[in-house]
């Protein structure tokens, strides 16, 4: 292995490999070059760590001796002066009475024009010091004296530990993996990560701090083109650097251009704040640029590769650049490329780059063990346990011999032959216990994954699906043992033992496979696994079976065991690296095995198990279907009169929830009345009925419905409950109700036109005469006053007559597109006057764009006029009317007031003609003649819509009514 030293960016690369020479000078050449590479980048590394770890080393003992003052202010050169740009709230400048954009002029009576000048004072001073500020705000200038203090170094430790921890992983992964591919080009990569985190400079800017200045500044610039570079060729080259090999030189380019503008600006610009916050912006976008450049590169080739092998090395370092750099770009980076300088918050995000390293070295020395070292470091860590086991136990058998030869000298060889013997026995569990502790410490990783391995046999009995468990037991083998192949076969049930592929993995043929020869009788099964060394060569096979094993190419194959029968077996290839399994990993397959078998056998029980339940369900289910599927309302109790079902019907009548009936007992569902009658039939055996029974619904609504109860028997007819079935007959008895009173209006209306009719003429003569008789004896004015007593009752009786007509008109008027937001308006505009003289409050909230309805303007303003009448009526000493509009299904009109509100025992009969309650009428009401609201149903009805009136007495009354959209009236 060896570095091309000709090219220093493959150096840094560590691509040390040389294509192997088919002539033998050609090849002793190039294990020389190979030797003095590997000899030159050996001294390199060693030269490299030793000096970046000294001047980290003094670097932190000298930041430890010297104490930066610091001042809270940072200071900034604008237009020939030093303005305080930003300033520490609680920094001594705030204390001192400093603000942003005051102007420095002079320190201890230096005058100061840079910075530079600025922190020389500051240092010149130190610590705990108050240098005399001279500070000019405006045209004003004054004195101040802040007390300077240390500088915040705290996060220095942090990125010291982060340093230390790229510093220590790269070590491991060199001297473990030496020749694995990138081992070299990490180390660098760790080193520079070192410097960069480790290198502090004072402030003191001697010698050596402006040594730790370039250094640091070196590190920022290398650290993010190693890490691309890195990421362009780890674990392999990168097809675009395949394509243009001149990519991996041009990495390193705008970093070099980068560091050259540093130094020149250094040198020759005039040292400022503002150029030293602009470099530094400059420097962390390349910083920022290059690291997610990396971070895309990596997932590119993890998105692309196709290997697993590759694709865990992919994925480990993937994730880990993401989980690194991320933080650090949103909290850190960005905010400080956009003016923010870093706070404690920020500085804290760059601890996430300490993960980089920790997911890299892992990927590198996991993925990359060869076979080689393994065989090595085995031989290596027996040789020493032997050793160690027998100079011990040869050292004890001396002891024990001299031991038996002091205290019994006259037992000769046969004392001695006897204490190697005694010694042998009591060494056996010694010797056994330093072999397990030395290969607990050498082979740890093997011992994890063996552990692993057992726990997740034990956790396969957790899953219960068949082909999930499967699933998850190819993977974590082929994970585990890295196999290029596998594949589980399953036997049938009892009666059928053949054998069938159920999950493969890297097997690319899968059927018309004769699988006979897994179910032969073998020997080499009942020994714990049946092997096939070179799977192209199976004589011993027939034709069929030969065919299968090699398109299968599985060299293992370990039955898994059951109760004396194998339900299945499982088929693992060659690793990844194409060797065969060691003893180690058969034994540990071999035991997982039975654990396999236990859970498969589980699987198909918990199957079996889940298909009769389903079955269950599927006929439950049915059965609930009907119950639901029926437009009455069901629900069933158990002996102890808990509710057992509710159906959906039962929720909506009832409007209580299935969850909140079930399991209750009957008594705090429903009312006090209905349990009690249920309680009285339930005495007697038979089916018994309620009709059309009074049922309270927990929303205070009261729905009339027939009830049946009846038993609810088994297929064996043992009674286990009841069964009570509901039929809402709510607004079938609503219907009845209002085809009776229509009925009972049209009988009347005939009765009332014939009465009319033959009342008006004699009203009209006695009205008449009356009036003639007034005016001729207007001096008399007893008799006056009774003839115009006469009149009005005549007039009176006149109104009724003329009530009555209208009642009874039975011809159509002309119905047309109304507006009722219009009509409300007119109305309340005609009885405005009336509703200020009785004090009435009107509160309208009519519907914008209500939708116009079809009707007769005439009528529906006298049923408006009849209800805002009553509703004023029943407000004697003031109130609040409310009119509201809305649209839904139909035009919808409610109409509220605050008044008396009417009786319960009256709700039933307001339609009825001639029934008022007005009969002793009040200040300012009228006397109630019973056709009114009589009217207005007949009006109502005849515009086919619907009026609902709720009342409480003392609380107001609501009337409700509903008209429907653009449809033609009918003739009531």
């Amino acid at each position: 292995m060896g570095l091309n030293t000709s090219n220093p960016v493959s150096a840094l690369a560590g691509n040390v490999l040389q294509s192997k020479k088919t002539f033998s000078n050609q090849h002793i050449d190039s294990a020389m070059n190979r030797e003095s590479q590997i000899r030159f980048t050996a001294g390199l590394l060693v030269l490299l760590t030793v000096a970046a770890v000294t001047l980290a080393w003094i670097n932190f003992h000298k930041e430890g001796q010297f104490v930066s003052p610091y001042d809270g202010v940072w200071w900034m050169e604008r237009s020939g002066s030093i303005v305080a740009d930003r300033v520490d709230p609680h920094g001594p400048g705030a204390h001192a009475g400093i603000k942003t954009g005051d102007r420095l002029m002079a320190v201890n009576s230096h005058p100061v024009s840079t910075t530079g000048a600025v922190n020389y004072q500051i240092y010149q001073v130190g610590a705990w010091h108050s240098p005399s500020y001279m500070i000019a705000r405006g045209h004003y200038s004054w004195e101040v004296k802040p007390s300077l203090v240390p500088a915040q170094r705290n996060s220095n430790d942090w990125l010291r530990l982060i340093a230390l921890t790229y510093l220590g992983i790269g070590l491991y992964v060199l001297f473990r993996r030496w020749t694995a591919p990138g081992s070299t080009h990490f180390y660098f990569f760790c080193v520079a990560s070192f410097a960069l985190y480790s290198f502090h400079y004072t402030g003191k800017f001697n010698s050596f701090d402006w040594t730790i200045y370039w250094g640091n500044v070196a590190a920022w610039i290398l650290q993010p083109a190693l890490f691309l570079h890195f990421a362009l060729t780890f674990p392999e080259k990168h097809n675009l650097v395949r394509k243009h090999r001149t990519i991996l030189p041009l990495v390193y380019v705008p970093g070099l251009f980068l560091f050259a503008f540093h130094i020149v600006s250094k040198a020759l610009s005039q040292a400022s704040e503002m150029l030293r916050w602009q470099i530094d912006r400059i420097e962390m976008a390349y910083l920022l640029l290059y690291f997610a450049a990396a971070a895309l590169v990596f997932l590119h080739s993890y998105r692309q590769a196709d290997r697993p092998i590759l694709r865990q090395q992919l994925k480990w370092v993937t994730r880990g650049t993401i989980l690194a750099f991320v933080p650090f770009a949103i909290f850190y980076a960005v905010p400080f490329l956009l003016g923010k300088l870093p706070t404690n918050g920020m500085k804290v995000s760059v601890l996430s780059l300490g993960v980089l390293p920790l997911t890299f070295g892992y990927a590198i020395v996991r993925y990359r063990l060869m076979d080689v070292d393994l065989i090595f470091k085995r031989g290596m860590v027996y040789t020493l346990a032997a050793g160690a086991i027998a100079g011990a136990y040869f050292t004890l058998i001396g002891l024990v011999g001299l031991l038996v030869h002091s205290r019994v000298p006259n037992a000769g060889g046969v004392g001695l032959v006897l204490a190697i013997v005694v010694t042998a026995l009591l060494f056996e569990p010694i010797r056994k216990w330093i072999q397990g502790r030395i290969d607990r410490l050498f082979y740890r990783q093997r011992y994890d994954y063996r552990h692993t391995l057992i726990e997740f046999g034990r956790e396969l009995n957790a899953e219960t699906d068949l082909d999930k468990m499967l699933t998850a037991v190819v993977d974590q083998l082929s994970r585990t043992l890295l196999v290029d192949r596998m594949a589980i076969f399953l036997a049938g049930p009892e009666s059928d033992s053949r054998l069938t592929l159920a999950k493969s993995f890297g097997i690319q043929q899968t059927g018309g496979l004769d699988l006979s020869f897994l179910s032969l009788p073998r020997p080499e099964t009942a020994e714990g696994h049946l092997f096939f060394e070179n799977t192209h060569n199976v004589p011993r096979e027939t034709t069929g079976a030969q065919d299968a094993i090699a398109k299968l190419d599985l060299n293992y194959y370990i039955p898994c065991r059951a109760q004396k029968s194998t339900v299945a077996l499982l088929g693992l290839g060659k690793t990844i690296e194409g060797d065969f399994l060691s003893s180690e990993d058969v034994e540990l397959l071999e035991t997982l095995a039975g654990y396999v078998a236990i859970a498969i056998q589980n699987a198909r029980l918990y199957a079996s198990l889940e298909q009769k339940i389903a079955q269950y369900e599927r006929l439950k289910d049915f059965n609930e279907n009907i119950v639901e599927s029926i437009n009455v309302c069901v629900l069933a109790i158990d002996l102890e009169d808990r509710i057992e079902s509710w159906n959906s019907q039962m929720e909506v009548m009832y409007a209580l929830p299935r969850w909140q009936a079930l399991t209750r007992p009957l008594g705090e569902i429903f009312p006090q009345d209905f349990v009690q009658e249920f309680y009285r039939l339930r005495q007697s055996p038979g089916i018994h009925n309620l009709y059309k029974f009074r049922l309270a619904t927990p929303t205070g609504e009261v729905r009339i419905v027939n009830v049946a109860i009846a038993p609810l028997v088994t297929k064996k007819f043992s009674v286990v409950g009841r069964l009570i079935i509901m039929d809402d007959i709510t607004e079938r008895v609503e219907l009845e109700t209002q085809l009776s009173q229509a009925d009972k209006l049209s009988s009347i209306g005939l009765l009332a036109a014939g009465v009319a009719h033959e009342v008006n003429t004699p009203l009209a003569v006695i009205s008449s005469y009356a009036q003639m008789l007034s005016k001729q004896l207007q001096g008399d004015e007893q008799k006056s006053g009774l003839l115009d007593k006469i009149t009005r009752q005549t007039f009176r009786a006149s109104e009724i007559v003329n009530n009555l007509l209208n009642f009874s008109r039975t011809n159509a008027a002309e119905f047309t597109e109304v507006d009722l937001n219009r009509i409300i308006t007119d109305t309340l505009n005609l009885l405005e006057h009336q509703f200020k003289t009785t004090r009435v409050l009107v509160h309208d909230d009519l519907a914008e764009h209500l939708p116009m309805i079809q009707g007769n303007a005439g009528r529906l303003q006298q049923v408006f006029l009849n209800l805002f009448l009553n509703a004023k009526d029943a407000m004697p000493s003031g109130g609040t009317l409310k009119v509201s509009t809305a649209n839904g299904d139909g035009v919808r009109v409610v109409i509220s007031d605050t008044g008396t509100g009417i009786a319960q025992e009256h709700i039933q009969r307001i339609y009825d003609p001639f029934f008022t309650t007005k009969t002793s009428p009040q200040d300012g009401q009228r006397h109630g003649t019973g056709l009114g609201l009589s009217v207005t149903y007949g009006i109502i009805q005849e515009h086919a819509g619907k009026i609902r009136v709720e009342s409480t007495p003392d609380s107001g009354t609501t009337f409700y009514l509903e008209f429907p959209l653009m449809r033609k009236a009918v003739n009531v």
